[in-house]
């Protein structure tokens, strides 16, 4: 079947080493609609439709309430990144790391920790399970195991290309300071461990607390929101290391005006979108572990509420504008608690 539009693919510039390799910036477009993309049956077997061909489907035909939903999606990111974004790096296979595959089902998923991350790693691990596993027997642990899911930088270029070109890419986002808010509650003000008190908290505290008690410099234990923001806005912060994956932007991780996604989630409608995603690939039976009672949404909404009410406008200011850029393309509004003007 003939094709209407060209689709941009991955540029590939090879170096002397492997481990050198660039992967280009440019992949398909953004906008289904505006392909003709025909899957063979065959690739998977012969026994169904892939998951993306499926969404081709629902765009080309009578289109449900939900599907509509993620085509404006994707039309606004794309109009987004259009407009907000300029001259681009090339990708390194590096960059690719949060893009987790699944071969069998054709899919990319792009983590994003905080967003309910952990449970998609299981769904991933129980579709990969011939038994049928229940998602939310697989103990968290498990599910972040280094290796217990292959990433899309542990291939070939070529390999990266086809399965950018044929798999359902999808990733889950989340209101950009409720995220920092579950980040700080999380790993410094309620934490599972104290690994990041050890971590994180010890540093900061030495860097901006005057005069640290000599408990809070070993422990790292009792890091205040204000200082932890702190410690976002200073420049030798990502100077010295990457932000971790937890405070990391979303746009940061998952390159979403590079590499094109099918499905932009969001974590306010995570059960709508979570099923969306698992009606696709056609797994009958198996369904995206359920929240709690009280949703993190709306905890960590009033959390947000509170953390920020402490925080001067001037410093609400510049942490809008180092996350500004997820709010813009993801569609989120400027929170109305926060004093910008």
């Amino acid at each position: 079947m003939g094709r209407h539009c060209w689709r941009r693919l991955v540029l590939v510039a090879a170096c002397l080493s492997a481990a050198l390799l660039l992967l280009g910036a440019a992949t398909r477009s953004l906008l289904l609609e505006s392909e003709n993309r025909v899957l063979g049956s065959g690739w998977l077997g012969g026994k169904r439709r892939s998951p993306l061909k499926m969404l081709y489907d629902l765009d080309q035909g009578p289109s449900s309430a939900l599907a509509e939903v993620h085509r404006q999606r994707r039309s606004l990111l794309h109009r987004a990144c259009s407009r907000h974004t300029r001259r681009q790096r090339l990708l390194q296979p590096e960059d690719l790391r949060h893009v987790l595959v699944d071969d069998v089902h054709g899919l990319l998923y792009c983590y994003v920790p905080k967003v309910a991350c952990t449970n998609w790693k299981r769904v991933l691990l129980a579709l990969r399970s011939p038994g049928g596993l229940d998602p939310q027997a697989i103990p968290a642990h498990e599910a972040h195991a280094p290796g217990r899911l292959p990433s899309l930088a542990d291939f070939s270029p070529t390999e990266i290309n086809r399965r950018l070109r044929d798999y359902l890419a999808f990733l889950f986002v989340r209101e950009p300071f409720e995220r920092l808010a579950s980040a700080y509650r999380n790993k410094f003000a309620r934490p599972y461990s104290a690994a990041f008190q050890r971590h994180y908290g010890t540093r900061i505290v030495r860097r901006l607390r005057p005069r640290p008690h000599p408990d809070a410099l070993a422990r790292g234990h009792d890091v205040r929101f204000a200082e932890f923001l702190a410690y976002l806005l200073d420049p030798r912060t990502r100077r010295d290391e990457p932000f971790n994956e937890h405070w990391e932007r979303a746009h940061a991780l998952c390159h979403p005006c590079r590499l094109r996604y099918d499905i932009v989630g969001k974590f306010e409608t995570l059960a709508e979108d979570a099923a969306f995603v698992l009606g696709l690939v056609g797994t009958a039976g198996l369904h995206f572990p359920a929240p709690p009672p009280l949703t993190k949404a709306v905890t960590t909404h009033d959390q947000a509420v509170r953390l920020f009410q402490d925080i001067s406008p001037f410093y609400q200011r510049r942490l809008f504008d180092l996350y500004k850029m997820d709010f813009l393309l993801f569609n989120y509004s400027t929170p109305s608690y926060l004093q910008l003007h």
